[in-house]
């Protein structure tokens, strides 16, 4: 359910929150393409990761993709020249309350990665 209001439900929830680590790097994704339709195009951009966990990870995009979309995300490690593709689901959207004045927004996304 994407939630376009600033008005967001606060919930105390720090314990499952406590494992995150602050991440701010440009992350390659690519968009899986559903199993009814395997001819459509796929679709694969850039993302802004902000904090990630054993879990899944917090990133800034340029679209709000469909909660449940699954993406495979090049996930960043700590030697530059590695990267790691894993799939991951999407779980939540938020669009942030400002935006340009062209009409580009910008959303951030929960991902919860698939093992």
């Amino acid at each position: 359910m994407a939630q376009t209001d600033w008005e967001w439900p606060m919930t105390d929830s720090q314990k499952s929150h406590s494992e995150r680590a602050a991440l701010l790097r440009p992350i390659l994704y690519e968009m899986t393409t559903p199993v009814e339709d395997p001819t459509a195009a796929t679709h694969s951009g850039k993302a802004l990761s902000l904090n990630i966990s054993s879990g899944g990870m917090l990133v800034l995009m340029d679209q709000a993709p469909a909660v449940e979309q699954v993406m495979k995300v090049y996930v960043p490690t700590p030697i530059s020249v590695a990267e790691t593709p894993t799939l991951a689901e999407v779980r939540w959207t938020r669009r942030l309350p400002f935006g340009k004045t062209n009409g580009n927004v910008t959303y951030f996304v929960g991902l919860k990665f698939m093992f």
